[in-house]
């Protein structure tokens, strides 16, 4: 599944279902696909937000220099959930600075 977030503020940001669940129980919601925050809710979905991810980064142990495979090419290296965060808390911004609603649906 993917979700895509829409709001009159700023372009639409699309990313995998997973993520961005967690990343709507983050900001305090339920993580219902499809869904709204009103205007006047974002502001405080933003501030939930990004607490979770700074929490998140403080408990996140330093990153270890990857093991290479036989074949002499490193492993991939997960995207962290703060960068993937990073699209979101910049809508959610714009979103509270236009003081509009944001939507996402599948």
């Amino acid at each position: 599944m993917i979700v895509t977030f829409k709001t009159k503020a700023h372009a639409d940001i699309m990313m995998f279902g997973d993520i961005a669940v967690k990343l709507l129980k983050l900001m305090g919601h339920s993580g219902t696909v499809p869904s709204a925050l009103a205007a006047e809710d974002v502001p405080p979905a933003l501030a939930s937000l990004k607490k979770a991810i700074e929490a998140h980064k403080a408990a996140k142990p330093q990153p270890v220099k990857p093991a290479k495979k036989e074949d002499d090419e490193p492993e991939e290296i997960p995207v962290d959930l703060a960068q993937r965060a990073l699209p979101l808390i910049q809508l959610l911004e714009a979103a509270a600075a236009a003081k509009t609603e944001v939507m996402w649906d599948q």
